[in-house]
């Protein structure tokens, strides 16, 4: 009988099942994927194109050696001969950024060996273009070649998407080409899926290379006929299934081994849906899968160190809109580290769980979760907590959203808590510090570093998460989280915040003697932004979702933005660190890297962290995408500031986004549209009531312009002050135009705005200013006194 009622405990909690473990990898159609080879068909070409979207391939002679049929379907074809790929983008910001990376006005490479992988009409076309040809013209070891890539290093399972088309009864329109280039790179790859791709989601198509000395997407983009119809745009949901619901039942052991039960619903976007990706740790091993019917389900997850994606092979295809629950159990070591001292390390931070493989900040979920956690620790997580007790050697609480969120996550340890509830706004705030240091920083610990403990600055946690609320809740409006956990994180150089979670670094908790001695710089005053910065995200990420790298600098760079609010109200009596802060900002945009770039010519903000390659350095996207995001952020406030009412303007357009997008995904498109519907008549620097001008310089464009300020001051008859001052716009085209803020140092030292010309092209203004009623002669003039514009100067 105690038997009996033990076992009934643990299939209650999930974690024992009737099943035994299922194999992975077993379905038939997958296999003869996995292990498919060259076949005996072929075909001799000459003087044949065909394109594909934007790219243009042009087969000037050769063999086509077609792959062994799995179902009955092609899926794939060698190429060897002499041939040419063309890559025209239908956009003209891809353009640039192709003529940036090759230094050439057009994309041509020339190739001799090519291997295809595809779904859609390759092989007919290619069959009907050609004559019968001898299979033993092609090396079956260049398909031998291309499956290593993609195991080995760029770590895709392409057998597991090319199975999800050929067992669906839709027509599939996925296309891969490797291709061996002449004169770019011998690691060339472009491809194009309807499903949107891994690295640039939502975007279609993709041309990357994948040399060890020579990373990077060059060109991504949709599809050619949706720019021209005006349906290309960040906000598509191109995955095959939305994740409506996530229950989540998780044990972590003391060794920070994790093992889990998904009950997960989800709706497909497309008829014909069978084969489903998720996105799970690499470690996290998946055992069972099962079904709605109760039956287990086929699943694929290769070894971690190979193509580890899990993906899910339903009993049938689901029509569009169908709804769809299984249930899976998963575990393993490495997702979760045991750092000593009861700290713990969540390394898996957005697939812990089964969660969506692309456009997470876009997507919401509900999320109903219950955490099992060795007794005597304290968990902070994602939601309202439910209820917190205590079972056997387990501490287990229940957490549950009341709104659909991002993402799920926790944080968890030998925790203290501190915590305080606010009026305005209505939100608990707590602040986790674990009351032992992990085994690196107690190795570390002796002398005048003395205990090294967290406990005694997890107030001053507290109190800047506090501020930064009200703050921010003034500035851009409330957010629906009620409860705020600022939690300590083994980590010592970054931080990272979730809903209603937000983890700090180790290092933010230690005073500045402690840090100095362990030779922890604090650069750029990152120790002063970080909390600030990763609470904003609660409005910049979490209440306003953004789903694409197009959109990720909004994400970033507002709440860096955000963060410089933080340090005008806090330092109110220290105004030069305000200005300091944007003063580093601007630095990380125009000082040349250790490869002689400046990120700020890296390419657009939209290209998100495509700008990151191994020509131009792989620090490009933080030294781009947050501080120029931030800018933008700023100079629309500074183009808003009024001398009567001050921020009000800016107030009221940032509310209205929150309260517009809350709970939704926006783009920088509706950004924009946000900002003219709130533009003053000094920004409509074009009399068209846009932003064209502004986005198409900062947002979508490089351009930096430099600006020479002169001034001098007289007296005129009356005894008024008269300015005469020259300022000088350069280094931009003729269409460029901005309005410069020009700045007084009065006598008692206040600082005044006099005025903005608007300044179109490479121009110059020199004028005189009667400053009536002004007696005493201004300490000095100056532009651009708070960095208003970014620019040179």
């Amino acid at each position: 009988m105690m038997r009996a009622t033990l076992c009934c405990l643990l299939l209650s909690l999930g974690f024992i099942s009737v099943r035994a473990d299922q194999s992975p990898n077993a379905d038939g159609t997958y296999q003869q994927l996995r292990n498919i080879t060259l076949g005996t068909e072929a075909v001799t070409v000459s003087d044949i194109t065909f394109m594909r979207d934007a790219a243009h391939f042009q087969l000037n002679s050769g063999t086509v050696c077609f792959l062994s049929p799995v179902q009955g379907t092609i899926t794939g074809a060698i190429f060897v001969g002499q041939g040419r790929l063309l890559l025209t983008p239908p956009i003209p910001s891809e353009e640039r950024s192709l003529r940036l990376l090759t230094r050439e006005q057009e994309f041509s490479e020339s190739f001799s060996r090519m291997v295809l992988r595809f779904t859609d009409g390759t092989y007919d076309e290619l069959k009907k273009a050609g004559k019968p040809g001898s299979a033993s013209a092609c090396d079956a070891a260049l398909l031998s070649e291309t499956q290593h890539t993609m195991r080995k290093k760029l770590h895709y399972n392409l057998d597991a998407r090319i199975l999800q088309d050929v067992l669906s009864p839709k027509p599939g329109g996925f296309f891969v080409a490797f291709i061996h280039g002449t004169h770019y790179s011998d690691r060339t790859l472009l491809a194009i899926d309807p499903h949107g791709l891994p690295d640039v989601y939502p975007e279609e198509i993709e041309l990357q290379t994948y040399e060890d000395n020579k990373e990077g997407i060059w060109a991504a983009f949709h599809y050619s006929s949706e720019y021209a119809d005006g349906k290309a745009t960040s906000a598509q949901q191109n995955n095959v299934v939305h994740i409506e619901r996530q229950q989540l039942d998780t044990e972590i052991e003391k060794s920070g081994y994790l093992k889990g039960k998904a009950v997960t619903t989800f709706i497909a976007r497309s008829s014909g849906v069978r084969v489903v990706p998720f996105a799970l740790f690499y470690s996290l091993r998946a055992k069972t899968v099962i079904g709605e019917d109760g039956q287990p389900l086929n699943f694929i997850q290769e070894d971690k160190l190979d193509d580890p994606q899990f993906w899910v092979v339903l009993s049938k295809p689901l029509a569009e809109g169908e709804k769809y629950t299984i249930t899976c159990t998963y575990e393993g070591k490495d997702a979760v580290s045991n750092e000593g001292g009861g700290n713990y390390f969540p390394v898996a931070r957005e697939d812990w769980y089964p969660n969506a493989v692309a456009g997470i900040f876009g997507e919401r979920s509900d999320y109903d979760l219950t955490f099992r956690i060795p007794k005597g620790m304290k968990i902070a997580a994602t939601g309202n907590l439910v209820s917190d007790t205590v079972a056997a050697d387990h501490n287990v609480t229940v957490w549950k959203s009341d709104a659909p969120l991002t993402v799920a996550g926790f944080n968890f340890g030998r925790f203290k808590v501190v915590d305080d509830k606010l009026d305005k706004p209505p939100v608990e705030v707590l602040s986790y510090a674990n009351e032992d240091p992990p085994t690196w920083a107690l190795n570390l610990q002796g002398g005048a570093r003395g205990t090294m403990s967290t406990i005694d600055l997890s107030k001053k946690a507290l109190a800047e998460a506090e501020l930064s609320l009200r703050i921010y809740t003034d500035y851009f409006g409330p957010i629906p989280c009620k409860r705020l956990q600022i939690t300590q994180q083994t980590a010592t150089n970054f931080g990272q915040s979730w809903p209603g979670l937000v983890y700090i670094p180790i290092t933010y908790l230690y005073d500045t003697t402690t840090r100095h001695e362990l030779g922890i710089v604090d650069l750029h005053g990152y120790f002063t932004v970080v909390a600030p910065h990763e609470v904003a995200h609660q409005w910049w990420g979490h209440a306003i979702g953004f789903s694409s790298y197009r959109d990720q600098w909004m994400s970033e760079g507002f709440a860096d933005m955000s963060a410089s609010i933080y340090i005008q109200y806090i330092y109110a009596k220290e105004p030069q660190k305000y200005r300091d802060f944007w003063k580093d900002e601007r630095k990380l945009l125009v000082e040349k890297n250790n490869r002689g770039f400046r990120s700020i010519d890296a390419g657009s903000l939209v290209m998100g962290e495509r700008v990151v390659n191994t020509r131009e350095g792989y620090d490009t996207y933080r030294r781009l995408v947050y501080p120029k995001g931030a800018y933008i952020l700023h100079m629309i406030r500074q183009m808003m500031w009024d001398r009567k009412t001050g921020d009000e303007r800016f107030k009221e357009t940032m509310h209205d986004f929150v309260a517009t997008y809350g709970g939704k995904v926006a783009t920088t498109a509706d950004f924009q549209a946000m900002v003219e519907k709130h533009m003053s008549p000094e920004m409509d620097l074009q009399g068209t009531h846009k932003m064209d001008w502004f986005f198409r310089e900062y947002v979508y464009g490089t351009a930096l312009p430099v600006y020479a300020f002169d001034s001098s001051f007289e007296k005129n008859p009356a005894g008024d002050v008269v300015m005469k001052y020259k300022l000088t716009q350069s280094g931009v085209d003729k269409n460029f135009g901005m309005p410069v803020p020009i700045y007084m140092e009065l006598a008692n030292g206040n600082i005044v705005r006099l005025g903005s010309p608007r300044m179109v092209g490479e121009t110059t203004i020199d004028q005189s200013i009667t400053l009536t009623g002004l007696k005493e002669t201004p300490r000095r003039a100056m532009i651009n006194y708070y960095y208003d514009v970014l620019g040179m100067y």
